[in-house]
């Protein structure tokens, strides 16, 4: 099981390489990898276990955040109490393949398991892309997503890139929107 001491913080130097892509069929290590991944997201979100582990809670953690310079993520966006996840996915070698011209950004802004402090300010992100992707078995996936999905997505994919989420705030004006921004 993953717990807060296998996540790399910020400052590590795997958080800025440019993540390998992987090749088909995988091993069964990174199957395993990946489901530890979801499992962790799955803990974070739920109270008591997250409490007894001291988890904090997570809808996405990338490989290079467990120190492991791949291209996969896990996305777990749960739904309402009780309902099914909005998008549960384990991404591997995943793309964006289109985005809207149109941004959006979270009025809380966003936080990150790998960054142990606040940082203040909106992270600009597309407000709708269309992803591809393939499961464990090496199947592709196309699907279009919007809003806090999309979001989520686009941060864990920076992830890949050695990319952080506050490298996109504007540091003279952190709360500086664009025209036609949308706030979630």
């Amino acid at each position: 099981m993953l717990t807060m001491h296998d996540i790399i913080r910020e400052g590590h130097p795997t958080l800025r390489a440019r993540a390998e892509k992987f090749e088909f069929p995988l091993t069964a290590e990174e199957k395993e990898t990946a489901q530890k991944m979801m499992e962790f997201l799955e803990n974070s979100q739920d109270e008591k276990i997250a409490e007894k582990y001291n988890l904090r809670a997570g809808v996405g953690l990338a490989a290079p955040q467990i120190n492991v310079s791949k291209r996969m993520t896990a996305v777990l966006v749960p739904g309402e109490e009780g309902a099914e996840p909005i998008f549960k996915e384990i991404l591997i070698n995943p793309t964006i393949l289109s985005e809207s011209v149109q941004m959006a950004a979270l009025s809380e802004g966003e936080g990150c398991l790998s960054v142990d402090r606040d940082v203040p300010g909106y992270v600009p992100r597309h407000a709708r892309i269309k992803l591809r992707w393939y499961d464990l078995d090496g199947n592709e996936h196309i699907k279009r997503l919007r809003d806090y999905p999309a979001i989520v997505v686009q941060h864990e994919i920076d992830h890949l890139n050695g990319v952080l989420f506050f490298d996109h705030i504007n540091e003279k004006e952190p709360f500086a929107t664009t025209e036609g921004m949308i706030l979630l």
